[in-house]
């Protein structure tokens, strides 16, 4: 059958060729009805060339016929752009296998470095401050086990201790002789007598900006209230705390442990308030509540009271866990409401609030 439509091509000259002679055509993106070729003609590349050359004050015989459109290959011959993709094909294998090995070289002799004694990361270790011990610890694995030992802890209190601030007896300097628990003690200490952590601490207000999500899923511990003196209003004020135990963080490995510190620094590493914090609600009436210990506290939420004048705090505690992405269903569980709420806290285990336990 005969064709529907024949396709005209542009023809160039390069003898006549000049600047001004450039239209769309030549170049990649022209219309495929024009210009059956996607690139520009050698011979028009070549003219506009020479003549660049020329008006830069340049003879046009120094430039090489196709000087823009060479390659050299690897036995140093020179080929057109033609020939490229069968250079390409012939050696393309050959090339990739090339550069995989020169990038695993490069790679492996970027990872090796030096391997220093324990000692010397213990020295090292003398002057990172308080804040700096987890970026620390992070850099290999010996500055980690430095972390892990009880000179550490024992300097890091010598270094920040003050006679002048006042300590708890448990943290008293008479007390950091002994080894069990004494990374707990020395953290709870920072807070009476490191300036910057004591800032932290000094930044409490009556309510959390947000709802503390952390807390889902937590395990309650125990339970009490109790009748509180507040010295700016005449009423008494009832307490409510919650002390929940957080649930591990299960690692990639499904491994919910984590790290564990050498056995002979087990000791040194013993909280028994570890990933415990405190929930400290603070209500202008009694409230009867039931008995909620060993549940787990699925549903939080701190919002505007009816009155809006005070807050209001709903939990929901459930016998398991919920899945993430799942909804707790409150018929399920034992739902409390306090309201109204004059202050919500909630107190991790280093707080110099935070209770110590009788076995820390």
């Amino acid at each position: 059958m005969p064709r529907k439509g024949s396709r005209k091509r542009l023809k160039f000259r390069a003898d006549d060729m000049s600047s001004d002679r450039v239209t769309v055509a030549d170049f990649a993106n022209s219309d495929p009805a024009v210009v059956k070729s996607g690139r520009v003609k050698k011979a028009v590349a070549n003219a506009v060339r020479k003549e660049v050359k020329a008006l830069c004050g340049l003879e046009a015989s120094r430039v090489p016929s196709e000087d823009g459109l060479s390659i050299l290959s690897e036995n140093g011959h020179f080929g057109s752009c033609d020939e490229l993709e069968d250079i390409e094909n012939d050696n393309g294998s050959s090339c990739r296998k090339k550069k995989s090995k020169k990038h695993k070289e490069s790679f492996m002799a970027d990872s090796t470095g030096g391997d220093y004694p324990i000692d010397i990361w213990l020295v090292l270790a003398s002057y990172v401050r308080p804040e700096d011990v987890m970026t620390f610890a992070l850099i290999c694995k010996k500055a980690w086990t430095v972390t892990c030992t009880a000179v550490f802890w024992m300097r890091l209190y010598k270094r920040n201790y003050q006679a002048s601030a006042y300590l708890p007896d448990r943290l008293l300097p008479e007390w950091m002789y002994r080894l069990r628990s004494l990374r707990a003690r020395v953290i709870r200490s920072l807070f009476y007598m490191y300036e910057p952590f004591c800032s932290r601490v000094a930044k409490d207000p009556p309510l959390p900006e947000s709802t503390p999500n952390t807390l889902l899923n937590s395990k309650c511990l125990l339970f009490g209230c109790k009748k509180v003196e507040s010295g700016s209003r005449a009423e008494t004020l009832w307490e409510f705390n919650f002390k929940l135990k957080k649930p591990l963080l299960k690692q990639k490995n499904h491994c919910s442990n984590g790290l564990q510190p050498p056995a002979e620094y087990k000791e040194v590493h013993f909280n028994p308030d570890q990933d415990c914090c405190l929930l400290k609600v603070t209500t202008l009436n009694f409230i009867y509540i039931p008995v909620v210990m060993g549940m787990t506290l699925t549903y939080l939420t701190i919002n505007v009271s009816t009155d809006m004048r005070h807050h209001r705090v709903r939990l929901l505690f459930q016998d398991c866990p919920v899945l993430s992405g799942k909804k707790p269903r409150g018929e399920l569980g034992v739902q409390i409401v306090l309201d109204p709420v004059h202050s919500v806290h909630l107190l991790d285990w280093w707080h110099p609030k935070y209770p110590i336990s009788a076995t820390a």
